[in-house]
């Protein structure tokens, strides 16, 4: 496959087996969404052929449709059975006429017969008899309460509308269903309910996720677009990531040997070159070379974003305080009597299901919206950047790059915009592009660049992750952890959130619950609440539990070991990023000791003993990471 004469896909060849789950990978623009379209049959190869057997069905979810659907969410999601309908048709039409016919010995009537037990076998696969009951059951999985299922299509937003396609991609059950960027539009819970879905589905599954939890999850394969070419990996993501990183120093330590290799050839060429007795073997090695075929390096992330906060200016203690707040949209309530208090350097994350009021709480916090009763007061000297969910729609289609954030540039920052677009990616005649042109995750970029030009102590976050990529996630969520001011993130990648908050407030109507750790304790703690809820459900009438199973005790005692070790873990999370970044400073000072000329600072008693400093924080944190990883070990 091909663009503007250059190969996308050069003769890649692989099969989809029954029961496959099977990863997409490679950086933006390897052509991930364009193989999907190419197996779902709405694109054409250029060359070669996707051979798809008879019966074999696909179901095909993009990243985004248009929509404009006039029904109901359940009689949207019923249009999934069309098919069944027709077989049901089709079964009566051949009932009638296998009674009206008496050639019972005919090639015919055989036919009739063996094409009718395969319908009825298709429906009783498909559980035909109780469709309105399996439509429901998918809708709730994906967030959707009873009494939504009434609502007209048009009343969701975009991302609810999209929930419904999906429903009616698994309601359908074809033998393939690709999905690209599925998690893009579902909150945690669906998240899980979605993997717990796909693990036990019959059929086969190809998907495009930055999600890694939830490739982690789902996924037994993964398959890498890398130059055109794929490397098809029998794991899931991380341990792709371990196979790729030991494939890549295969390839290193064949490429250097094959440049020693190069070298020694043309020492000799160029030795014996004008040399009449050496002129046979001279030739020889020449056309040894023109033979030799180039070992190439892959490496799918060779540029990445560079993204560092701008040092928190100093706020007061409490950094906002909010009492008594109401929200509503007309008569629905979204915010009731809401109380929270952020402190300053507090980290913490906003879960829960689309609709609960997250979005809401961050657009209010950040002073984009207004409500109707109670306080949000900002504390001494506080300052906010806010990223919106929307924010890559929010920029001016029009506008360059560049005019992107010189117009919001104040100061001597304005002369730093072009370092500051080349840290994310954009170079060259790239600050010249029209913002209309970039795809979401140059947009996203883009977006995050702008949040760079002004200093401030509060970041609110709102599904900062969206449209980025694996790497440029990463390299956010390092920059969240060295950022000293306080973070409010809205996030459903699990991910992300691991190890990056300290608090997770968990929306759900009509309360707001306040969980300590990341987002992983909360799922647990949740988990530990809702089985404690199941045994007082299950506890005869008039009896106190008071004595706890054994079972439910040694349940408590993992989950509080797996608490211990994800917060040790990120002790050791933040001590890596500590080392990194004193290591980095040594490293400046040690090159300006070795030109002092150049560094006429170097001879002063601060810079020494500053220098002295460092190595010393260096050597402590080095110890601390030590005992930590020891007891991470242990």
């Amino acid at each position: 496959m091909h663009y503007t004469g250059e190969d996308l896909f050069t003769s890649i060849n692989f099969l989809v087996r029954e029961k496959d789950r099977i990863g997409l990978v490679g950086k933006n623009g390897a052509g991930k969404t364009t193989l999907l379209r190419l197996i779902a049959g709405l694109i054409q190869p250029h060359k070669g052929e996707i051979i798809i057997p008879d019966g074999v069905t696909i179901g095909y979810l993009p990243q985004e449709m248009a929509l404009n659907s006039r029904v109901t969410v359940l009689e949207e999601a019923l249009t999934a059975f069309d098919e069944i309908k027709r077989m049901h048709q089709r079964v009566e039409a051949i009932t009638a006429l296998l009674h009206q016919r008496t050639d019972y010995e005919s090639v015919e009537y055989h036919r009739l017969v063996s094409e009718l037990s395969l319908l009825n076998e298709r429906l009783a696969l498909m559980e035909a008899f109780s469709l309105e009951g399996q439509a429901e059951q998918v809708l709730l999985g994906l967030g959707f309460s009873h009494d939504d299922m009434r609502r007209q299509m048009q009343t969701f937003s975009n991302g609810w509308q999209m929930r419904v396609e999906l429903a009616k991609i698994l309601l359908k059950k074809p033998s393939l269903v690709l999905l690209d960027e599925p998690t893009n539009h579902l909150d945690i819970e669906s998240i899980q309910w979605l993997e717990s879905f796909l693990n036990g589905y019959y059929g086969a599954v190809v998907l495009v996720s930055h999600d890694r939890a939830f490739l982690d999850a789902v996924t037994n394969r993964t398959i890498e677009i890398v130059a055109g070419r794929i490397y098809d990996y029998k794991a899931a993501y991380s341990a792709y990531l371990e196979l790729r990183q030991q494939r890549i120093e295969t390839q290193t330590a064949a490429y250097e040997n094959q440049q020693r290799e190069i070298r020694e050839i043309e020492r000799f060429i160029e030795r014996f070159r004008y040399k009449a007795s050496k002129a046979r073997q001279v030739q020889s090695r020449v056309k040894m070379l023109e033979r030799m075929e180039d070992i190439g390096i892959d490496d799918m992330e060779q540029a990445r974003m560079r993204l560092r906060f701008p040092p928190a200016p100093h706020s007061g203690r409490v950094v906002m305080e909010i009492k008594g707040l109401r929200k509503q949209y007309g008569s629905l309530v979204v915010l009731d009597n809401l109380e929270m208090t952020l402190m300053r350097g507090e980290k913490v994350a906003f879960v829960g299901r689309n609709g609960e009021g997250k979005t809401t709480l961050a657009k209010i916090m950040a002073g984009v919206l207004p409500y109707e009763a109670g306080e949000v007061r900002p504390g001494h000297l506080v300052s906010i950047g806010y990223y919106a969910q929307n924010q890559h729609e929010m920029l001016d289609g029009d506008k360059t790059v560049f005019e992107t954030l010189d117009d919001v540039a104040v100061g001597p920052v304005r002369t730093q915009l072009k370092n500051i677009l080349g840290a994310f990616l954009f170079s060259g005649d790239a600050i010249e592009k029209k913002v209309k042109v970039l795809s979401g995750g140059e947009k996203a970029r883009l977006s995050l660049a702008r949040l760079l030009l002004t200093p401030v102590n509060l970041l609110i976050l709102d599904e900062p992750t969206n449209h980025l990529d694996m790497a440029s996630k990463d390299i956010l969520k390092s920059a969240l952890l060295q950022f000293e001011g306080t973070v409010v993130v809205v996030s459903h990648d699990r991910d992300f959130l691991m190890g990056l908050t300290e608090k997770v407030f968990e929306f759900k109507k009509p309360v707001i619950r306040e969980y300590l750790g990341d987002v992983y304790d909360y799922l647990e703690a949740r988990n530990i609440a809702t089985l404690e809820a199941l045994n007082a459900a299950s506890a005869p009438k008039g009896t106190k539990q008071q004595e706890v199973s054994a079972g439910k005790v040694h349940y408590e005692q993992r989950k509080s070991a797996a608490r211990e070790r994800r917060k040790i873990e990120r002790e050791v999370a933040q001590l890596e990023d500590r080392i990194h970044q004193l290591e980095s400073e040594i490293s400046q000072m040690d090159k300006a000791l070795a030109e002092p000329l150049a560094h006429p600072e170097v001879s002063s008693q601060a810079w020494f003993e500053r220098y002295a400093e460092l190595k010393a924080q260096l050597d402590i944190a080095m110890s601390e990471w030590e005992l930590k990883v020891a007891e991470l070990e242990e």
